[in-house]
């Protein structure tokens, strides 16, 4: 979607689950290729994904996307919030917006592009999912709100300071789906994500990822 960019982080070390999540069975493709593949259908500007542990594994799988960029976090066992900073330094001037989504939270291309067309629909600077009064992922964030999401720290958790901090700004969209609450830490809710969304997905190899960045 034009004026959208979408950053996958994907660089943890799935500890929970003890495999890297990032290449979970998902339809006919590992979970990354799905989810850059969903948000590429979506209507994403460009898509960037961000690796660490397991990266030279896993980055023969991102792909999916004509608009792709994938970076790697050498310091991922800081916390998530270096990822997601390389991310933001690799979107694109002309976006309007980023969303931030965890390769652990499979959503459906349809998901993903109602809630981008939502945010630039309105002015309020962030936009959330929400299921049944519960707050979910991914977030989309106006890049006016770039200087503050640089400044992101693992000490006040992330982007929770960012959502806090504009707590009254906030554009909360319904969905009447457990989609947007969904992430996957456990087997147990690895099975229950593929029984809620039931996977079926077109091969769709796309091109090979170009390496943008190390850090």
């Amino acid at each position: 979607m034009p004026g959208v960019s979408a950053i996958v982080i994907a660089a943890g070390e799935s500890s929970r689950l003890g495999r890297p999540k990032a290449l979970l069975p998902w339809g006919d493709k590992p979970l990354v290729q799905y989810q850059v593949s969903a948000l590429a259908g979506a209507g994403a500007a460009e898509v960037i994904v961000v690796l660490g542990h397991n990266a030279d594994i896993i980055a023969p799988f991102v792909r999916g996307a004509e608009a792709l960029k994938v970076v790697i976090n050498t310091k991922y066992q800081a916390g998530k919030t270096g990822s997601i900073k390389m991310g933001l330094r690799e979107v694109s001037q002309a976006s309007q917006a980023v969303l931030v989504l965890a390769v652990d939270q499979p959503r459906t291309a349809a998901f993903l592009s109602r809630l981008m067309k939502a945010h630039l629909a309105q002015t309020l600077p962030v936009t959330v999912p929400v299921f049944r009064g519960r707050r979910g992922h991914p977030p989309v964030f106006s890049l006016t709100l770039l200087p503050e999401l640089m400044a992101i720290r693992e000490e006040t958790q992330g982007l929770k300071e960012i959502t806090e901090r504009h707590r009254d700004e906030i554009h909360e969209l319904p969905f009447d789906t457990e989609t947007a609450v969904l992430d996957i830490n456990t087997e147990e809710e690895y099975k229950r994500a593929l029984r809620l969304l039931h996977p079926a997905v077109p091969s769709r190899p796309g091109k090979a990822p170009r390496l943008y960045g190390r850090s």
